[in-house]
């Protein structure tokens, strides 16, 4: 007989375990008692022993066999070594009853199989009884054999009776103990694999809500970066419209009223845009206070535009409204490109145009080149600023003209994050004969 190969899962304990559990045991304690008391007094009624044990004796019996069960999840080792010595000592006494003992020595062994975390002791404690069991087993088979007159006769058999019934008797009792052991040892067996599937079910559970709020997170800082771009990109076109504005109010009245009639568009959009991203953060929050996270609506809410392409003539003429002359040109055969790839490039044009604004200088041109590839688009802005100093960010004031160094580099960053997010690449620098560039490369299969 050998073990099943069950390790002990470490760090934890089947025991103890609660009042409902310690209830079934004294319940099935009480049962078996029942059981035995009624099989001992209907065997000795039949004739089991002609010199059967007093009624006191095998009341006790009754008590010694089925009483530990009602502890046995408790101290299910002791509980084994006792009911294991009860049951031989009521065959030792001659109490009339050989049925419902074999149910409570299973009992015990298996449960010492199933509930003790210490799997050595465990181990050591079922083969203690079950060799103590085989020992007393072979000795009654000696003494049988021992006194002729208890042997049947052999009469015309292969096998001699004797041996044959000591065979079978090893027999059984190796089924007996081996089933014993096996199911204990497959019960301790689904309880760790229970346990871990618990654990495992719990951090789970955990590393979704992280996974969630990390999602919204991530969100926010999308729509963070989306801010940047739309606040960048319309303040910066108000601060040189209302410079210019200004500066021609006095001779040239129309001019200037135009001025102010793009710094109200731009106001107006960048309102329009702020109100839309906003009411996206609220409706995140109204459902992480609710329901939880929503990152499908938010996905919904601030899904890409399949216009974003279409929107990059309207930042060029934007620009030369803000007095920096632009030109738009689209080179191959225009096609539908995915939505997310086409807000991309749209986003990276008007940072490219912001930064035209704010820093090329108050005599710079643009250039605006939108590229269909075979397998991807290019979206590329060049400008004839301050060159080499259009690498260091500057302020401008309400007139165009060049402050302080400034800026937070933000833009770039979310240029590239923006291009990275869809798997392209990107190229942002002073270029070598004066300007600068930004030229993004974005795959569209």
């Amino acid at each position: 007989m050998t073990t099943t190969g069950v390790a002990a899962h470490e760090g934890w304990s089947r025991l103890p375990v609660g009042r409902r559990e310690y209830r079934q045991d004294v319940v099935v304690a009480l049962v078996l008692a029942g059981g035995i008391a009624i099989s001992a007094v209907l065997s000795g009624a039949a004739g089991m022993y002609d010199d059967q044990a007093p009624w006191w004796v095998s009341a006790l019996m009754v008590v010694a066999n089925a009483g530990p069960l009602a502890f046995r999840r408790r101290f299910p080792m002791t509980v084994a070594v006792l009911v294991a010595l009860a049951f031989v000592g009521t065959q030792l006494l001659r109490v009339p009853e050989a049925i419902f003992i074999n149910f409570t020595l299973f009992i015990g062994l298996y449960t010492v199989g199933a509930w003790c975390s210490d799997r050595v002791r465990a181990e050591f404690v079922r083969w203690f009884v079950i060799v103590g069991m085989f020992i007393w087993l072979f000795l009654a088979i000696v003494f049988r054999w021992s006194v002729p007159s208890a042997l049947p006769n052999q009469g015309d058999s292969l096998i001699p009776p004797f041996v044959a019934n000591a065979l079978l008797s090893i027999i059984i009792n190796l089924v007996y103990f081996g089933a014993a052991w096996y199911s204990g040892n497959r019960a301790w067996t689904s309880a760790v694999a229970k346990h871990a599937l618990q654990e495992r079910t719990a951090e789970l559970a955990v590393e979704r809500e992280r996974t969630a709020a990390q999602a919204i997170t991530l969100e926010r800082v999308r729509i963070a970066r989306e801010l940047h771009d739309v606040v960048a990109h319309h303040v910066s076109l108000m601060g040189v419209q209302a410079g210019a504005a200004r500066r021609v109010l006095e001779r040239d009245p129309d001019q200037a009223a135009a001025s102010l009639g793009v710094v109200e568009a731009s106001a107006r959009t960048a309102v329009e845009e702020l109100r839309r991203m906003l009411g996206t953060l609220r409706e995140g929050d109204a459902a992480a206070g609710s329901d939880g996270p929503d990152s499908e609506r938010i996905a919904r809410t601030t899904a890409p535009s399949t216009d974003s392409i279409a929107r990059i003539a309207e930042l060029a003429d934007a620009a030369t409204t803000a007095g920096h002359p632009a030109r738009y040109s689209v080179v191959g055969d225009v096609r539908p490109v995915p939505p997310t790839v086409a807000t991309v490039a749209f986003r990276i044009a008007q940072e490219a145009v912001t930064n035209v604004l704010k820093h090329a200088g108050p005599d710079a041109r643009a250039d605006l080149r939108l590229r269909y590839l075979p397998d991807a688009i290019e979206v590329e802005v060049t400008d004839t600023g301050i060159g080499s100093r259009a690498s260091r960010p500057t302020t401008v004031d309400a007139t165009g003209d060049p402050d302080r160094p400034a800026g937070s580099g933000l833009g770039h960053v979310g240029m590239r994050e923006r291009v990275s997010a869809v798997g392209g690449t990107v190229e942002i620098g002073p270029r070598a004969r004066g300007g600068f560039l930004v030229r993004a490369w974005l795959p569209t299969t």
